[in-house]
């Protein structure tokens, strides 16, 4: 359990792999799924003598970010060399930014609908934006998969354009790290920037972390998790390493900057070296790489710039006067959100539009796992189902009998309904028949009416549905009711 004794800093550091057809500093292509080291050049294995040579469209898409974050953008950026040692990268450096990078300052907004589900009814800070540090650009390490005896490596991924998000430490729990992943993710995808699909590699998180007396200022030692492979693995290593920490620390045992690893099965992290500083990496500027002169990208950028999430949402709350949750579900992903728009420009009712996107659509895309693009129902179909039901024409429930059938077929609602000889719906004079018979057979409830519980009536609205074999219309019924009972 979190110490109340201590104040918990968090703040992240953001892998994302940019969308691009080839490396950032070679012409060897960028695709998942290849043979191992297939996909690898002289200059992506660090031969000696091989030239770097500029990716500008990677450099166009950190740009783009920057733009989408509200960052600074520098006029000038430069390369420098990151050395060190490791297995996965032969030539002993790495192509990175250090003291000019591409994008400095911005922020991401936390979106309610990112945090956990049973964190969204009490976020600490709604509204809340994580101030950012930088946004710089470098290339991506080889694959290491480590076997019992022996580790292999595959440099299919070396070289790849990777772009670097690092937060300032102004994250202050689990939740909101997890809101901060989730919220990034939707908006790199809108940039079409990215796919940020962790579970490929495309987005990877460092997280640092450092707890602090309530009563002190400055900020504890950092502690930094690597090998979070998760949103859901980040928030749990949050969890576990707060605790380790504050334990610690209620035993006088003093923390230290360091890096560990996170073992998700075990659910713990490891010791795996003290933390290196700026210092230890030997910055010093790229040889064989000119600075960039920003602003010919930037103003080529600039007009591609999306409607984000947040501006979406706010828009679809008015235009459309549908509710914030079901706003922030539509507006989640650009897809889906294009799906719902061409739909309203074919029907009156937008906000029914609304619920049959999120609580039937969404409910084949999930159980089929495919995406919206891939959906039988064009929006125009899926909007004049919506209007045959609205003006009835057809029940609720024959709505969904026919939309299972055009999910199966892709066919229009108007073909089926006439295929399949569903009853005529009951007309007023039936309806009235049943409303006297329900009203008659169901004191109780009727009672509950009258003394004004008004969520009773959908027991009496469903007996008459029942009763009419589901050709009555739940709205006539509805108001047929209501007008017996003299309520409004």
């Amino acid at each position: 359990m979190p110490s109340f004794n201590y104040i918990l800093t968090v703040g992240l550091e953001v892998h994302v792999q940019l969308t691009s057809k080839s490396k950032m500093f070679c012409g060897c292509p960028v695709t998942y799924g290849s043979d191992p080291n297939t996909n690898v050049c002289p200059v992506c294995l660090g031969f000696p003598g091989a030239l770097p040579v500029l990716n500008r469209g990677a450099i166009g898409g950190t740009l783009l970010t920057g733009l989408m974050l509200n960052c600074k953008i520098n006029p000038v950026s430069k390369w420098d060399r990151k050395n060190y040692f490791y297995p996965d990268m032969p030539k002993d450096y790495q192509l990175s930014q250090y003291d000019l990078p591409l994008c400095v300052g911005g922020g991401v907004p936390l979106y309610d609908h990112a945090y956990p589900k049973d964190a969204q009814k009490k976020i600490h800070s709604p509204g809340k934006v994580v101030k950012l540090d930088r946004i710089h650009l470098e290339e991506d390490v080889a694959k290491s998969t480590h076997h019992a005896k022996t580790s292999s490596i595959d440099f299919n991924r070396a070289g790849t354009p990777l772009m670097e998000i690092v937060s300032e430490p102004d994250l202050e729990s689990g939740d909101e790290a997890v809101a901060f992943l989730g919220s990034l993710r939707q908006i790199l995808i809108y940039g079409g920037v990215s796919d940020a699909d962790m579970e490929k590699g495309q987005m990877r998180c460092d997280v640092n972390i450092s707890l602090r007396p309530r009563e002190k200022r400055e900020l504890g030692a950092k502690v930094e998790l690597k090998n979070l492979n998760s949103i859901s693995a980040v928030r749990r290593a949050i969890h576990y390493e707060e605790s380790r920490q504050a334990s610690e620390l209620d035993r006088g045992i003093a923390q230290k900057q360091s890096t560990r690893r996170w073992d998700d099965d075990r659910g713990e992290s490891t010791l795996m070296r003290s933390k290196e500083d700026a210092h230890d990496y030997r910055y010093f500027p790229e040889p064989d790489l000119l600075p960039v002169d920003t602003r010919e990208i930037l103003a080529e950028v600039s007009p591609m710039v999306p409607e984000l999430p947040h501006d979406k949402l706010k828009r679809f709350e008015e235009e459309y006067q549908v509710s914030t949750y079901d706003a922030s579900v539509l507006s989640g992903d650009p897809e889906l959100a294009n799906y719902f728009e061409q739909g309203c420009k074919n029907t009156r009712h937008a906000k029914k539009l609304a619920n049959w996107v999120i609580n039937n659509t969404l409910a084949v895309l999930n159980e089929q796992g495919m995406a919206i693009s891939e959906f039988a129902i064009s929006p125009e179909k899926l909007a004049q189902l919506v209007d045959l039901l609205e003006d009835e024409k057809i029940t609720g429930s024959q709505a969904k009998e026919v939309f299972l059938k055009m999910a199966a077929s892709g066919r229009k609602a108007e073909e089926l309904i006439a295929e399949m000889s569903f009853e005529p719906m009951a007309n007023d004079g039936v309806v009235e028949q049943l409303c006297d018979r329900v009203i008659t057979e169901n004191p109780g409830p009727v009672d509950e009416i009258r003394g004004g519980n008004g969520k009773a009536i959908g027991f009496l609205v469903g007996q008459v549905i029942k009763l009419s074999q589901g050709s009555a219309n739940p709205k006539s019924v509805s108001g047929a009711l209501k007008r017996k009972l003299g309520i409004s």
